[in-house]
């Protein structure tokens, strides 16, 4: 089809690139504040570009580029007003310990930097985590992201890299009808560390996204930061706090995520990238004055050619522009207040919502198949994000099950586009809910059908959707419950190699 040999083209020079919607890939070509638009002219609602976070091509910031790349760009050896400017604005939001800026240009640089601040200022190795974390794609942040090297059968967890539990209180260890769901998560965190300590390990930090995102839109309960920050400390670790995708006024309430859990509590590291220069790669390590001349003291320069140029700081000043004339932490609090309330409705009406959780426009809708034990939706929730594409609308689901869908749009997003978007959703849940029971698993599976021819060029079960690699798991969830009742769903089962099944 169409799909597949744009597919080909792509992978012939950029084998490793995953696309959304493997069968019908899109083609973008421009896009308009929370619009995206195809080689077709076809409008899109995005909901999931957490890049474009002031709207896509936003003119104040088009304007902001171009006026300094028609000045000067260069690497950020020579003074320049733009680098000093940025960095007074960009800490004036942080909390006044937090004065040190690392300008990068990817998370995974500020990520990967954060790492190395950490080991140099404590003299430890040792990383904590949490399951189902993912902060980058270069080597260091693969290996303490359960995320990402769960996938690698061959890659064994590394022996300095402690994996707590995610203080998921939906369908974690410790729930909601814990009477401290914060401090019990926190004490798992303290009991890694003195089992680390007890094998001659030390912790050099603690890492965590603010709010997990890749983890299932996962919210901390309160008082946990502040406890795991504690028993951090006490062993000779900093907390770094990666703000990458859920920071930057995204959760409305606070400028940053990490805010949300109170006054008392202050990461030692704060990384941040995507939502900075609105689709410009530009990414941020902060943090105290004590880490970084103790990181400067040892001799060793540290020098990024392309971080803080002269572009990428008048894009990122025009940003927080952006965020403060158009108030777009209001917007998120009041849209993403809106957007929560219909969802709620939708909840009542429908059993495939088990629970809805965010702030701001940051928010998770978990799909289970058994409201009562929590089963996860997942091949329903890739079922509905393909028919929210032929809806003209952009969501994805993720999460260790995939069957999260995630709200991350860009934050001029409005209550018109929450009110269209729940409408879609409404349908397509409706659909079905009205379907025989037996007929279920059919619709999955001819949803299911239309990505096969995609299932032999990849050794790992575990891409997603929208990877052209090895089915993704939804599928063969699906595929595997059903294949004894359903002969259609056995015969694409007997399609798939033995490689793939689970």
């Amino acid at each position: 089809g169409n799909g597949y040999n744009k597919l080909e083209k792509l992978f012939k020079n950029a084998p490793s690139c995953k696309v959304f919607f493997a069968k019908e890939p899109l083609k973008i070509i421009r896009g308009k504040g929370q619009y995206m638009y195809d080689e077709n002219g076809e409008r899109f609602l995005d909901c999931i570009n957490n890049v474009a976070h002031v709207g896509h091509s936003h003119p104040d910031v088009v304007k902001a580029a171009t006026k300094q790349m028609e000045l000067l760009n260069t690497n950020s050896r020579f003074l320049h007003d733009n680098l000093v400017h940025y960095a007074r604005r960009l800490t004036a939001t942080l909390p006044s310990k937090l004065s040190v800026c690392y300008f990068v240009n990817s998370g995974s640089e500020a990520n990967d930097l954060a790492l190395r601040l950490a080991r140099e200022y404590t003299g430890h190795q040792d990383i904590l985590t949490l399951d189902h974390a993912y902060h980058g794609h270069v080597t260091s942040l693969i290996d303490i992201s359960p995320y990402k090297f769960r996938e690698q059968s061959a890659r064994a967890q590394k022996e300095f890299v402690h994996i707590a539990p995610s203080p998921d209180t939906y369908r974690g260890k410790y729930r909601e009808d814990h009477p401290d769901p914060g401090t019990a998560y926190a004490e798992e965190v303290n009991v890694l560390i003195q089992d680390a300590q007890r094998k001659g390990h030390e912790i050099a930090a603690f890492i965590a996204e603010s709010m997990q995102s890749c983890g299932g839109q996962i919210i901390p309960p309160p008082g946990y930061f502040q406890k795991v920050a504690q028993y951090v400390h006490n062993a000779g670790g900093v907390f770094i706090a990666d703000e990458v995708q859920v920071g930057f006024g995204r959760v409305g309430k606070s400028f940053w995520a990490f805010q949300l859990q109170g006054e008392d509590f202050l990461p030692d590291i704060v990384t941040m990238g995507k939502p900075i220069g609105n689709g410009h790669p530009m990414s941020c390590v902060v943090t105290t004055r004590e880490i970084a001349e103790a990181f400067q003291a040892l001799g060793v320069e540290y020098f990024n050619t392309f971080g803080g140029n002269p572009v990428s700081c008048a894009i990122g000043l025009a940003v927080l522009d952006v965020i403060e004339k158009e108030d777009l932490c209001g917007n998120a609090t009041k849209v993403g207040n809106y957007l929560i309330s219909l969802l709620k409705k939708q909840q009542a009406k429908h059993p495939l919502i088990g629970d809805i959780r965010g702030m701001g426009l940051f928010i998770g809708v978990d799909l289970v198949k058994d409201l009562k034990k929590r089963t996860p939706a997942t091949a329903e929730a890739q079922h509905i994000i393909y028919r929210l594409k032929e809806r003209n609308v952009l969501l994805s689901a993720d999460g260790p099950n995939r069957n999260v869908l995630k709200f991350k749009p860009p934050m001029c997003f409005t209550i018109e586009d929450a009110t269209f978007v729940v409408d879609k959703i409404d349908e397509i849940l409706t659909g079905i809910l009205l379907l025989p029971a037996r007929q279920t698993p059919q619709l999955l599976c001819t949803h299911a059908s239309d990505h096969l021819e995609f299932s032999t060029s990849s050794p790992s079960p575990r891409s997603s959707l929208s990877s052209t690699g090895s089915p993704d798991t939804s599928l063969l969830l699906a595929l595997h419950q059903w294949k004894s009742f359903q002969p259609f769903c056995l015969s694409l089962w007997n399609c798939i190699p033995e490689s793939h099944h689970l």
